[in-house]
């Protein structure tokens, strides 16, 4: 049994929440918590929300035990794309992206 939490069209970019991810797939509930509360990453923040909102799916929906729960996956893809304009010299015109994810949690009960 697994329970999942999405998070959709968070507000950066994938590259940064994927560092965050490596550091918690595989270790359990509590480590995953300290991990992430004590990790001076923007990417934390919706990280740990979501983590959270995993275990209470977990718990509520699945009626798992949450000892025993762990992060099995974890991952980042890329969203929809904001296209900015940034004026320059000479009339010229700068693009910039500002980059959305959707991150995935999932958890499993440990055999």
């Amino acid at each position: 049994m697994e329970a999942r939490a999405h998070l959709k069209h968070a507000r950066i970019s994938p590259r940064k929440v994927k560092i965050v991810c490596d550091l918690i797939r595989g270790k359990d509930i509590v480590t995953a918590r300290a991990i992430l509360k004590q990790t001076p990453k923007a990417a934390c923040e919706h990280l740990l929300k979501l983590l959270d909102s995993a275990v209470a799916n977990a718990e509520n929906n699945y009626e798992m035990d949450t000892q025993n729960l762990y992060v099995s996956e974890v991952f980042a893809c890329p969203g929809p794309i904001l296209k900015r304009i940034r004026p320059r010299a000479h009339g010229r015109a700068y693009r910039i992206n500002k980059r959305t994810s959707h991150i995935t949690i999932t958890l499993r009960e440990k055999e």
